[in-house]
């Protein structure tokens, strides 16, 4: 079963997250503001992995102090997805 969600972050520069799951695998991952670069990056490097192994590697990343960051608000993402 595919899902999507629009995520909307928290503490981040980066504002929304969009993300496709097909039974528990990322197909697509795309941010909304943030560090242009940094943030395809990251939806590059998640594509076609299982979203629990996501959460579990990047979930409590900081940026700068902000207690999260744009991977711990994917980590958050994912883990909405997941509960839907």
């Amino acid at each position: 079963m595919t899902k999507t969600i629009e995520y909307k972050t928290k503490g981040t520069c980066s504002r929304q997250i969009n993300v496709q799951i097909t039974d528990g695998i990322i197909d697509s991952v795309e941010f909304i503001g943030g560090c242009n670069g940094n943030t395809k990056g990251i939806a590059q490097l998640v594509k076609g992995m299982k979203a629990t192994d996501i959460i579990e590697r990047v979930k409590g990343t900081d940026c700068r102090g902000r207690g999260t960051s744009c991977p711990d608000q994917l980590a958050l993402a994912l883990e909405a997805a997941l509960a839907e």
